[in-house]
């Protein structure tokens, strides 16, 4: 992650692009929603896309035809929520293709699954099981930071195994490989961004007003 430009069969694109449409579409609407009813989150709103941005921008190689980095999308998603993330998401892979040469446009809706879909969707709902089982916000952000930047590599390591198995042991063992190759710099990349978010969120916090707004703390009496 990110896939680079032509790197994935003509089908597989097209295949990942349907997929990730709907959650898009979405999005949209949920973004509309939000924008419409508390027009006050909108600096917020930018600054997660800007943290995502910026994160997801910090590539290092790891394995051939793709690179490792964090993705920041846990902070938007505990925010706003996985629909809204999926939009900004898929903001943020635009720009970077077309600005950065970093993923690319025949790939942008397999880049946009595994990091503007799955990743927000591990982040918040393992970030709404630690809130239902009284751990702290701070635990609860760095476990869903950590494991949906995870959970971005392991989608990707299934997308290039479907397009690229093994010729032996066929998709298990591609996805072995490209699992196994990706965990060498992920692991400690996950757990670098899981603490780099719970510091963001902590300074959020110290501005009540921005988390009441969206629902996640109690307004003071």
């Amino acid at each position: 992650m990110h896939i680079m430009e032509g790197f994935l069969p003509p089908t597989h694109c097209i295949g990942w692009a349907a997929a990730s449409a709907p959650f898009v579409v979405h999005g949209a609407v949920r973004l509309r929603s939000l924008m419409r009813e508390k027009p006050q989150v909108r600096l917020t709103l930018a600054a997660a896309g800007a943290f995502t941005f910026v994160l997801s921008a910090l590539k290092m190689p790891s394995v051939t035809g793709s690179c490792s980095h964090p993705t920041g999308t846990g902070l938007g998603a505990v925010l706003f929520g996985p629909p809204v993330m999926s939009v900004i998401g898929a903001i943020v892979l635009l720009f970077q293709a077309l600005l950065l040469a970093h993923g690319g446009l025949t790939t942008l809706g397999a880049n946009i699954f595994s990091m503007a879909i799955v990743g927000p969707w591990v982040s918040y709902g393992l970030w709404r099981l630690c809130s239902s089982i009284g751990l702290s916000m701070a635990v609860g952000v760095f476990v869903g930071a950590a494991l949906g930047d995870l959970a971005t590599y392991v989608t990707t390591s299934m997308q290039l195994a479907a397009a690229y198995p093994d010729a032996a042991s066929g998709f298990s063992g591609s996805f072995a490989k490209f699992a196994g190759i990706f965990a060498i710099t992920q692991v400690p990349l996950a757990i670098a961004e899981g603490f780099l978010t719970v510091i963001v969120m902590n300074a959020l916090a110290e501005k009540s007003s921005v988390l009441e707004d969206l629902g996640l703390i109690r307004a003071q009496p």
